[in-house]
């Protein structure tokens, strides 16, 4: 499989570089398990020198001892891993159908993991690139995104109103699009509970945000308008970044005006036959801003199997508080674009949308 040339130097280059080879080049993250799955580079692999328990004995050594003997300690465990991280490899290329024998390799700041690791593939035969800092630099990026500024457009709609649907319709006519409640694994609601995926973290919701954030830019040019759903700063478990939630707030929102029932009867088809369990456990979830009577009522509707009438609970809830986040912006009236719509259908509201694009741009 590898190509066998005169490997040349291991070189460590900067977060941009890196990144930008990372498009085309497998990412290899050499750090513990459990820090790869806390949060990584999105697309990277996970090749460990250590295992958990290992990285805990090497650290304590480095730290209690000096650094010397905890080289001593970790040799032994690098050892007997040398020949399968190099299949591993190996075998990550060939499923990939990359023929180059390039690699990219991180650890956590740059240190001794990645170079024992590089030294390693690069002595194999393997172009290794490291990068500068490790993932804590890598962090440092991903922070650092969240503060530019971007052309947001905002899809709004009270619940029920399917924008996630008009998001992806609009992706396949090619606008760029940010899916940001299917990056957070939640609907972003009582209802988005409903789900069994388990969501990421913070840290690495953040680092997938600012990985789509990088390649929209990259695809456009950096001149690019992004259309993302209407959202409160929280979506289930995660906080959008504050500053870029900040720029929603500011960004011109385009309204879904759907009648109700519409609405409701979008709910009972999406989530009707959640298990009533979950369902429950939503509805208390919001019991003090409900109210007790209505949260009463709503578990009863619930337990006799009348699911619409639970729902149009629910759902007169979320309207309220929709309403007052949605006029909950400066200068709303001229931020807000409200769009008629007669039914929740994601096919006729987009071409309703682009139409309406269109139009603007033609005065």
């Amino acid at each position: 499989m590898l190509v066998h040339l005169q490997a040349m130097a291991i070189e460590a280059i900067h977060i941009q570089a890196f990144l930008s080879l990372a498009q085309q080049h497998p990412v290899f993250d050499v750090r513990s398990p459990a820090e790869f799955e806390h949060a990584h580079i999105p697309q990277a692999f996970s090749l460990p020198l250590f295992t958990n328990e290992e990285r805990t004995i090497v650290g304590t050594h480095y730290k209690q001892i000096n650094k010397q003997q905890a080289i001593k300690t970790a040799l032994p465990f690098f050892a007997q891993k040398m020949v399968p991280m190099i299949e591993t490899v190996e075998n990550i290329l060939k499923t990939n159908n990359n023929i180059q024998s390039t690699v990219l390799v991180h650890c956590w700041r740059g240190g001794m993991r990645s170079a024992g690791v590089a030294w390693l593939l690069n002595l194999y035969g393997f172009q290794v690139y490291t990068l500068q800092g490790g993932y804590k630099a890598y962090r440092q990026w991903v922070l650092h995104q969240f503060e530019k500024k971007y052309a947001l457009r905002v899809i709004g709609g009270y619940t029920g109103s399917g924008k996630t649907k008009i998001l992806q319709h609009l992706a396949q006519l090619n606008y760029p699009v940010i899916d940001l409640e299917g990056i957070a694994k939640h609907k972003g609601s009582a209802f988005g509970g409903f789900q069994t995926t388990q969501q990421p973290t913070q840290e690495m919701f953040e680092n997938l945000l600012a990985n789509e954030l990088y390649l929209l830019q990259q695809q456009n040019q950096n001149q690019t308008t992004i259309w993302l759903e209407d959202e409160s700063q929280r979506i289930g478990n995660i906080n959008l970044p504050i500053h870029f939630y900040e720029q929603m707030r500011v960004s011109p929102v385009f309204f879904f005006q759907i009648p109700f029932e519409e609405r409701l009867n979008e709910l009972v088809e999406t989530y009707g036959n959640a298990p009533k369990e979950k369902i429950i456990n939503a509805i208390i979830r919001i019991k003090k801003r409900l109210g007790g009577l209505a949260t009463k009522n709503a578990i009863n509707f619930l337990l006799e199997d009348n699911i619409k009438d639970c729902f149009a609970i629910l759902l007169q809830y979320y309207d309220k508080a929709y309403t007052k986040g949605l006029y909950n912006r400066a200068h709303v009236e001229q931020m807000v674009t409200k769009l008629d719509a007669p039914s929740t259908n994601a096919s006729n509201n987009t071409y309703l949308l682009t139409t309406l694009l269109k139009t603007k741009q033609n005065d």
